[in-house]
């Protein structure tokens, strides 16, 4: 035990012991006070070494700036003139719209021009052909009959020109009926527009050298029309003054006057 110690103490205070040293406190402001100096010149260093280094690549930071600054001008300019160019294509498209508008019901408007100036002069072509043909004896007949499937299912158009001939014609008072064959079930009916004549003013006549006539019928949907049959009636009378026959295929009647 006595040996132990001894040794210990002989390691401390003897010749081989380590140093001692003693040195001067240093309050830690002092400390970074000198230090900091130094860290400042290092980074100043850095970032002079960066933005040398930058130039040597090629690169300009404010010409850079100066370039972006210009380019983002420009952008902000080309938002203006996108918006204000859209607002005139989309005004010019509204144009264009309402002139093609325009151009079609001109258009169409000339076609029925056309069309109505075209049945005048075939009218005027018949009216001189009947005058010239017409005798004293007074002659009623029916002319240009056609029969036309309309776009709604079961439902046809018939129109026809009555007219009148002779030098002496008196003002024609009656009526007419359509009577319309068709096929239903396979088996073969007749409709009659209207049932009674004297009931309905729809189908009243009165003129003295032409009249022209349009009619709609409605027939069901599945029914196939073959013909239709106009009769006229004078007034007073139950038998028809004339019939007239019409097919939906070839549109040509057949007069049959009595």
């Amino acid at each position: 035990m006595w040996r132990g110690v001894e040794r210990r103490v002989n390691r401390r205070f003897s010749i081989s012991a380590r140093k001692l040293s003693v040195r001067a406190h240093i309050p830690w402001y002092l400390r970074w006070g000198m230090i900091l100096p130094f860290l400042l010149a290092a980074a100043a260093l850095a970032w002079w070494s960066y933005n040398y280094g930058l130039e040597l690549a090629g690169f300009h930071r404010d010409q850079t700036q100066q370039e972006l600054s210009r380019l983002n001008d420009q952008v902000s300019k080309l938002l203006v003139e996108n918006s204000r160019l859209s607002d005139k294509v989309a005004k010019y498209e509204s144009d264009i719209q309402i002139e093609q508008a325009n151009n079609q019901a001109t258009v169409q408007q000339l076609k029925s021009m056309t069309d109505e100036n075209a049945r005048l002069q075939e009218d005027l072509v018949f009216f001189q052909n009947l005058t010239s043909a017409s005798g004293k004896e007074v002659d009623l007949g029916v002319h240009r009959l056609t029969l036309e499937r309309d776009k709604i299912p079961g439902e046809y158009n018939l129109r026809m020109l009555l007219v009148q001939s002779g030098q002496r014609a008196r003002i024609f008072n009656g009526s007419y009926q359509l009577v319309a064959t068709v096929v239903e079930n396979g088996q073969s009916t007749t409709h009659i527009f209207p049932q009674d004549t004297l009931g309905n003013s729809q189908f009243k006549l009165s003129f003295r050298y032409y009249r022209r006539v349009e009619q709609s019928i409605q027939l069901p949907p599945d029914a196939q029309l073959q013909s239709v049959q106009v009769r006229i009636y004078e007034k007073g009378s139950t038998e028809p003054k004339v019939r007239q026959s019409v097919s939906l295929q070839l549109n040509q009647g057949v007069n049959d006057v009595q």
